[in-house]
């Protein structure tokens, strides 16, 4: 089969590497039918991420159709279409017993595995362990295009942003980056009854985007946002500034936003260390949240998109086949410059 394979910081090649095939009695093979890149791909790429060596095939979200599967797997079989998440699940262990298998201790301390710890998923099969508590199934109604975006971009957003944040009914919210991620987070709001959405960006066309996606309001980037953003909310600042790019001025800057006894809720992965006005918050009663997504809220979010009240479509701005991987990158890569959210990824 051919696959997307790391060769070291900058390096990658679509190339042919040995079939995908069934290594423990739990595993499913999937032929990969629609897969995305994440940030965190063109973090490796980067060399940002030492456990992924020479020879790892890229890639943590796919929708596919199970071709094989192992003797104990009782809940899928050949020629279902499945998601494949971003985390891998065992079901057994501590912390998924406690609704946290991004810290599955049984598949090495974290559940975010393909294309970090083994062969990932921008490939034309992929190995996927522990199929019956890791897999969903994808609804009839759902298309792969809509089902992709719920491997790890959707999750993440409503998990570590809106949940975590706690929203609730009423409540106005500040999202710091309208990104993919930003904009899953702003899509989903609206399931809590948030009374006003403010995006904040760089980026006039991701600004364009969130109003689409559900914001009331967008704030471009520069010496006033702070001001502005406070001027929407009556001069009290917002109940919940969810941070979605990774930067410390963008994580500051979400801080600056939150009102007393409010919550920030970090989903930017940060690379650098933040120095945060601790001595001005303590007072304030802020509550900041971080941390990987778990996927947990997975059959919730199928749910919504079979019903058409979140229109997960709206995600993929660029489609492309495996035989244009490098263009698809590259395109994903300088997103502002393409005016790409996410793209498709099919074998033809």
């Amino acid at each position: 089969m051919k696959a997307l394979v790391y060769h070291g910081p900058g390096k990658k090649a679509w190339e042919e590497v040995p079939d995908a095939g069934i290594q423990e009695p739990t595993d499913v093979v999937v032929r990969v039918d629609t897969t995305t890149i994440c940030g965190t791909d063109l973090h490796i790429l980067q060399g940002d991420v030492a456990a992924v060596t020479d020879g790892r095939i890229l890639g943590h979200e796919a929708v596919g159709t199970v071709t094989e599967v192992g003797e104990a797997v009782t809940g899928f079989a050949a020629g279902d279409r499945v998601l494949v998440p971003a985390i891998t699940k065992c079901g057994r262990c501590a912390y998924c017993q406690r609704g946290m298998p991004s810290h599955c201790q049984t598949v090495g301390g974290i559940g975010w595995i393909f294309g970090h710890l083994i062969d990932g998923t921008q490939a034309e099969t992929v190995r996927v362990p522990y199929a019956d508590t890791s897999l969903y199934t994808v609804p009839d109604g759902v298309t792969n295009e809509q089902a992709i975006f719920l491997a790890d971009s959707l999750p993440t957003g409503y998990e570590v942003g809106v949940l975590a944040g706690q929203v609730r009914p009423g409540d106005t919210v500040a999202v710091v980056g309208a990104g993919a991620v930003g904009l899953s987070a702003i899509l989903t709001t609206g399931l809590w009854g948030a009374s006003k959405v403010i995006a904040i960006d760089t980026n006039k066309f991701r600004l364009e985007k969130a109003l689409e996606f559900g914001a009331t309001d967008a704030v471009e980037v520069g010496p006033a946002t702070v001001a502005e953003v406070i001027a929407l909310t009556d001069g009290l600042g917002v109940d919940v500034s969810i941070e979605a790019v990774g930067y410390p001025e963008t994580l500051l800057t979400a801080a600056s936003l939150v009102r007393p006894g409010g919550s920030i809720a970090n989903i930017g992965v940060h690379g650098t260390p933040v120095e945060l006005p601790m001595q001005d918050m303590w007072i304030q009663n802020v509550r900041l949240t971080m941390g990987l997504v778990d996927t947990v809220s997975i059959p919730t979010l199928l749910k919504m998109v079979a019903s058409g009240r979140i229109p997960a479509e709206k995600m993929g701005t660029h489609s492309f086949t495996f035989n244009q991987m490098d263009e698809a990158y590259d395109v994903f890569k300088n997103a502002a410059a393409n005016s790409a959210l996410k793209v498709v990824i099919t074998p033809a």
